[in-house]
């Protein structure tokens, strides 16, 4: 069975390339779902794959890729459905 998460993301974190470096982890963990920005400068990830892979995800969202600041990582349950085939950026 699978694992998924939502993370919302706060800090520095558009603009800098988080979304695409977010996808490029997660294809190479093998997880599926997505990352998009919201209205409020924050990013929200979608996390759908093996217990380990999303949390090794869930790490590295911690610090996220080099030109962003993460500040704070808020995880919430989610529902493996939520998630299609692959992993989008929007």
């Amino acid at each position: 069975m699978d694992a998924a998460a939502r993370f919302l993301v706060s800090g520095v974190v558009q603009g800098v390339c988080f979304r695409a470096n977010t996808q490029a982890q997660a294809q190479r963990l093998g997880v599926r779902g997505h990352a998009r920005n919201l209205a409020d400068g924050r990013v929200e990830v979608l996390a759908v794959g093996g217990a380990d892979a999303v949390d090794q995800l869930a790490h590295w969202l911690q610090h996220g890729p080099p030109h962003a600041r993460v500040d704070y990582v808020q995880r919430e349950e989610a529902r493996a459905s939520d998630a299609g085939v692959g992993f989008a950026v929007g």
